[in-house]
């Protein structure tokens, strides 16, 4: 029922005299014990495609890309420099379609690559980068591939590489579009190793490997950095971490116990790797499923194991080697995939509210739980949203709730006041949402079981 909001109740001197009596309530509480209401809510274990988590499919692969909230995008260093200086950000964006996925709201995992081994001989960097370094590097043919592997001492790679990923920053790094970004850069496919058994030079030490990471965080201060290997510097820096073997147990094992434990760098022999348990608390886990095993395996026969694998790493995302809806039809490779996204990141929902009113005034609390294995890594704004008859918006009022704070198994309590009259027209109901910034609009389905509005969660409808 439509109800111009603003209500005028008469408190007696009874009613006051009751709410004194009450132990344990506060006197800012009895002005709102006029009108009570409590409710609660179950998690339920739908599956929506909510932003930050789950699949991140291939960006230029729009058939496959439309029905996920991220995209992975990874650029060659010769895609993006073809002379020098010139950065060729439109080849790029209209590859990965990037300015529609901007627009549908979609979040980017990005990788800049300097060695993506292939089928037949090629660089990954630009001619003028292979000229101005004078070829200081390895042209190599094993059993990753063939590709170019750079001296990445080089010192006119690296400053190269800084004014690269600065440009990189300039263009991306303001706002969240690009959400996270898996440090690339060193090694075959920009995973920090290359093949040493194959003839390509190890990777230089740490205090030359750090020295690519440092460009980073300066260009890309709104986004996620996530690194292959829990070196100490990703520890010192609070970056997060990626596992592009995903779903294999003995290598996803050894990289757990890498984070666990810390300990050598096997390609330089270095003590390079920080124990970093608890980095996942604060910074996202991504990557990608391993390619070393059958994506129909790791979804019926060893679905489990996969799921586990999952949980036991906090992972948010996987991408680009995904499960495709077209890659099998059968119940169980499609039971598989829902599974997997009913575990990946945050699972947030509001399980119990309470309501009270006084005249023109109402405070709403709220409690708050993530069944989730990973926490939501920003701090999006949320809202009581007041909306009319037909759902339209008229009003909102910020609910203080630090997002990054709600971990998994915790429970969070807040309470909202606000007034009850809102000159904009007539509110039929309460809801309650989570709202991107980069699009202003709410962006996650709770998990919990309110009627939904879009991505409004239903809280109260007001009467007369």
């Amino acid at each position: 029922m439509k109800r111009r909001v603003g209500f005028s109740f008469v408190v007696s001197a009874a009613l006051v005299l009751t709410a004194l009596l009450l132990g344990g309530l506060e006197m800012r509480d009895m002005l709102f014990f006029r009108e009570r209401t409590t409710e609660h809510f179950d998690m339920t274990s739908s599956v929506a495609s909510n932003p930050l988590i789950g699949f991140a499919p291939p960006a230029n692969n729009p058939s496959v890309a439309e029905n996920d909230s991220l995209v992975y995008v990874d650029i060659t260093w010769e895609e993006l420099e073809p002379e020098e200086g010139i950065f060729d950000f439109s080849a790029t964006e209209q590859a990965n379609y990037l300015k529609r996925w901007r627009e549908e709201g979609k979040h980017v995992v990005l990788r800049f690559v300097t060695d993506y081994p292939q089928p037949e001989e090629h660089r990954d960097i630009p001619d003028w980068l292979y000229e101005k370094t004078e070829g200081d590097g390895t042209v190599y043919a094993h059993s990753y591939g063939k590709g170019y592997a750079p001296n990445y001492a080089n010192p006119v790679f690296i400053e190269s590489h800084a004014k690269a990923i600065q440009a990189l920053g300039e263009q991306y790094g303001n706002d969240t579009f690009i959400s996270y970004i898996q440090l690339g850069s060193l090694g075959h496919w920009g995973e920090w190793h290359v093949n040493v058994q194959g003839g390509v030079p190890p990777l230089p030490a740490e205090d030359i490997r750090d020295q690519y990471v440092f460009p980073y965080i300066e260009a890309f201060p709104n986004a996620k950095l996530l690194m292959r290997r829990p070196f100490r510097i990703a520890k010192a820096e609070g970056l997060g971490l990626y596992n592009d073997m995903a779903g294999h147990p003995q290598s996803t094992q050894q990289w757990m116990e890498w984070i666990t434990q810390g300990g050598v760098f096997d390609q330089t022999g270095e003590e390079a790797l920080a124990a970093m348990p608890r980095a996942w608390q604060t910074a996202p886990i991504g990557g990608e499923f391993t390619s070393a095993l059958p994506m129909g395996q790791m979804l019926t026969t060893h679905l489990e194991r996969t799921l586990q694998l999952l949980r036991e790493s906090h992972a948010s995302f996987v991408g680009p080697n995904i499960p495709s809806e077209t890659g099998d039809t059968n119940n169980d490779y499609r039971n598989g995939m829902t599974q997997v996204l009913q575990t990946l990141g945050y699972r947030i929902g509001v399980t119990h509210m309470e309501w009270t009113e006084r005249s023109n005034r109402a405070r709403v609390k709220l409690t708050w739980e993530n069944h989730g294995i990973a926490p939501l890594y920003w701090d999006w704004p949320v809202y009581l949203y007041f909306t009319d008859m037909e759902g339209n918006v008229l009003g909102k009022e910020a609910i203080d709730l630090r997002l990054t704070q709600l971990l998994p198994g915790k429970t969070i309590k807040t309470t909202t006041d606000f007034q009850l009259e809102e000159p904009s027209g007539d509110v039929h109901a309460v809801s309650v949402g989570i709202e991107d910034p980069m699009t202003g609009r709410p962006a996650v389905q709770l998990a919990s079981n309110q009627e939904k509005n879009g991505n409004l969660a239903l809280l109260k409808v007001l009467g007369d």
